[in-house]
């Protein structure tokens, strides 16, 4: 094998560094910290990138894998760290980038049946080690939307729709999936759930119509709630109303730095 030629390590005479090359879309198990459950475990698409200076060639494509399996059953956002050191040293890189995208499942309670389900959350986690480090977790929570105007100038209703609402944010210490979660969906006009008796129904139902919202006020309200956690350094936020009068999506977004 020590015979066998490596192109990779072969000098390139173009010049020209690469920010970022590895693999995408690798499904792997991952564990994450649970609020009430200390662990969930679940399987994430895992993408790896390290940069590549300009007289390489190519990367090694297999070291990849073999830091991730080195890690096999540890990949968490505590030491996701200590996951990309392991990137830059056995791809002697100046950086390395890991993205995760992964679902989580929080226990939720019918507002007044009680009745209990799982709803699924879609989440991210995105690491950076270079000089500096920097980390990102992500979430897109659905919520309900219910329009304003509609109700305004109707005698009888209002339209309404699901909206996912997805927020990053860079934070001081931990914070809890489970707590961003929170926040977002007390910004909707009602929460979303997997499971709703009739009378949890007509609760929602109430509770949307109660609380217009148009998209700028859902974006709007989740900025007051980011901005008013001292533990969060940087936010952005995405609502996209998925209009059901309408062919076409309603959208905003905001970022802030805190720092």
């Amino acid at each position: 094998m020590s015979s066998m030629p490596d192109l990779q390590n072969s000098p390139d005479s173009r010049n020209i560094a690469i920010d970022k090359v590895g693999v995408k879309d690798i499904r792997y198990p991952i564990v994450v910290m649970d609020k009430s459950r200390e662990r969930q475990h679940t399987v994430a698409r895992v993408n790896m990138y390290v940069d590549l200076p300009h007289h390489f060639k190519g990367t090694h494509m297999s070291r990849f894998i073999e830091v991730l399996n080195r890690y096999h059953g540890e990949i968490r956002i505590d030491n996701l760290t200590h996951v990309l050191a392991q990137m830059k040293e056995r791809l002697e890189a100046s950086s390395a980038h890991m993205e995760l995208e992964f679902p989580y499942f929080i226990e939720k309670t019918a507002p007044v049946s009680g009745a209990r389900s799982l709803m699924e959350y879609q989440c991210r986690m995105c690491g950076t080690l270079g000089e500096t480090e920097d980390f990102v977790l992500g979430v897109t929570v659905p919520v309900t939307s219910l329009c304003p105007c509609s109700k305004e100038i109707s005698q009888h209703g209002a339209h309404n729709q699901r909206s996912a609402v997805t927020v990053e944010i860079r934070y001081k210490d931990h914070i809890w999936l489970e707590d961003l979660i929170e926040w977002i969906e007390q910004c909707g006009s009602s929460p979303v759930y997997s499971l709703l008796k009739r009378e949890d129904e007509k609760a929602v139902t109430e509770q949307a119509y109660e609380h217009p919202m148009f998209v700028e006020d859902i974006v709007r309200a989740v900025t007051e709630k980011l901005e008013a956690q001292e533990n969060v350094s940087w936010f952005r936020v995405e609502c996209e109303n998925f209009e059901s009068i309408h062919n076409h999506s309603a959208y905003a977004t905001l970022e802030r730095d805190k720092r």
